[in-house]
């Protein structure tokens, strides 16, 4: 008889259940979406119930697919997006949607609590970096001035995977990473002290656990809505960040990988960084010992996907699920540098290289030789100089040397865009295998870890064994170093007009 975890990917758009065997290996995997709302400019809301059929309807197809029983099956964890917020009451009942990290709403009270605090020049010096309507902090400020009913009303702030836990268990706490997206310590691993100043009740904040801590066991009536075992445990997990960094075998202090889904970040394992620095966030990293340098990119696979669906609806109908290596082909059609044409990535505002909720995508330097195909490897590379600009600022700002990594997530199944980055950041890195899946399989090693099948952090490296490594290519590499000061340009050129243009809508 075989044992399993069953770990749970809470991503911007679906839950992606994937059963994980003790050798770290994924068995089988089953995805639900869910719907995201946008009520108004620069908000981005999901319903917390809509997570949880999400993984009741993925539980029940993994145990049907895989062929086993639910006794198998002995722990469950979840990876899931960050920053949510998510206020509940006295019986956990959820009281508003969770205001999604990408929802920019509040961008006055950031601009408040930085005032309050001596400005944002000073605020800056001490914290590394402004904040900006996109952080926790200020969505809280925003609920309790704009939803004072609610604000009274809430028990507990939850962050997406707090609040599964406890539909999983009846306990509410906050996992050492989650809680580093609000405010944590990083050196006294405790809630910061500054947060009363800015006008944070600490008595809604959560007990703060470990990501191999065990919360409890699934309560009678989760296992019965899940289709599983009261004796399933449930661990505390972390946000998915922190688990594509255990998955992804990049554990040790300096070393890097990069995430390509829906979103994108460049990650750095840190014994010792602590600072935020130019939108990069140092946060708690899975292993208790460990911090993480991390500067996301709000729009990576979104993008590509924005693109299909604007230019390859014909395509996508008719290949369905290949529509990715066929795009990938086509790319590899497109001249490098897209001639001369350069798309900026920034649908939803940005957060690192650069930090604004008013920035907006921009195609540049069209003319007529220009094709929907140029416009697609153009966001392509656009990403992978946005990717270059975190790496160049991660040289500078923390002295990482930055000349390999590893990419995982589902854009480096795609051969033609790895190479485009290997030829961008002028870097050689390597692809793990089964790279789609290697955060839930992150979030299932701290579960193992948990469990004492592994004894701690450092062995995680045997779970990533390289798939493909990818060397870049100097006459693309000159082309695009040239094109890479342009994509500079852009923002710093259009960063009034940015402004001006969406200050009202977004900026507020």
């Amino acid at each position: 008889m075989a044992n399993y975890i069953l770990a749970h990917d809470i991503g911007t758009s679906s839950d992606k259940a994937v059963l994980v065997d003790y050798n770290g290996k994924a068995v089988t995997t089953s995805a639900c979406p869910y719907p995201t709302f946008y009520p108004k400019p620069a908000w981005v809301e999901q319903n917390p119930d809509d997570y949880w059929e999400a993984v009741k309807t993925t539980t029940k197809a993994i145990i049907e697919k895989a062929g086993i029983s639910p006794n198998d099956i002995k722990a469950i964890v979840f990876s899931t997006q960050a920053m949510g917020l998510i206020p509940v009451d006295e019986s956990y009942a959820p009281l508003y949607n969770n205001i999604s990290w990408v929802d920019g709403r509040a961008q006055k009270q950031a601009e408040k609590i930085m005032k309050k605090l001596g400005g944002k020049a000073l605020f800056t010096i001490v914290a590394g970096t402004p904040i900006m309507g996109k952080d926790v902090i200020a969505k809280i400020a925003w609920l309790k001035e704009e939803k004072p009913e609610i604000y009274s009303r809430t028990k507990y702030f939850l962050d997406v995977n707090g609040y599964l836990k406890m539909k999983c268990t009846g306990v509410a706490v906050a996992e050492l990473s989650g809680a580093s997206s609000y405010g944590l310590d990083l050196k006294k691993k405790t809630w910061m002290s500054v947060l009363p100043l800015v006008g944070v009740d600490m008595k809604k904040l959560p007990p703060i656990i470990k990501s191999t801590d065990l919360v409890s066991n699934l309560t009678a009536k989760a296992a019965e809505e899940l289709g599983l075992s009261t004796e399933t445990a449930v661990f505390g997990g972390c946000d998915d960040v922190q688990s594509a960094n255990i998955g992804s075998g990049q554990t040790d202090d300096g070393e890097i990988h990069i995430y390509l889904g829906t979103s994108a970040w460049v990650c750095a394992t840190s014994k010792t960084k602590t600072q935020f620095k130019r939108g990069a966030a140092a946060i708690q990293s899975a292993d208790y010992e460990m911090n993480l340098i991390t500067g996301v990119t709000e729009a990576a696979g979104s993008n590509i996907e924005w693109v299909i669906n604007q230019f390859f609806k014909h395509e996508l109908d008719e290949l369905g699920g290949g529509i990715f290596a066929h795009l990938g082909e086509i790319v590899k059609k497109i001249p490098v540098g897209s001639d001369r044409l350069i798309c900026t990535p920034w649908m939803l505002g940005e957060r690192c290289p650069v930090m604004s909720t008013t920035t907006r995508a921009t195609l540049f330097n069209m003319s007529e030789e220009h094709t929907r195909e140029h416009i697609l490897r153009a966001i392509y590379e656009g990403i992978g100089y946005n990717l270059r600009w975190i790496l160049e600022n991660f040289r500078k700002d923390y002295g990482f040397k930055a000349k390999s990594f590893r990419i995982i997530g589902g854009g480096a199944q795609n051969e033609a865009w790895m190479q485009i980055i290997a030829d961008i950041t002028g870097c050689e890195f390597d692809v793990p295998e089964d790279p789609r899946n290697r955060g839930a399989i992150g979030a299932a090693i701290t579960a193992l870890i948990g469990l004492g099948v592994i004894s701690d952090f450092k062995g995680v490296k045997n779970y990533a064994r390289t798939l493909k490594s990818y060397y870049p290519i100097p006459a693309n590499t000159a082309v695009y170093d040239k094109m890479f000061e342009n994509y500079k340009n852009i923002y710093y050129g259009l960063e009034k007009a940015y402004d001006v243009a969406n200050s009202q809508a977004f900026g507020n």
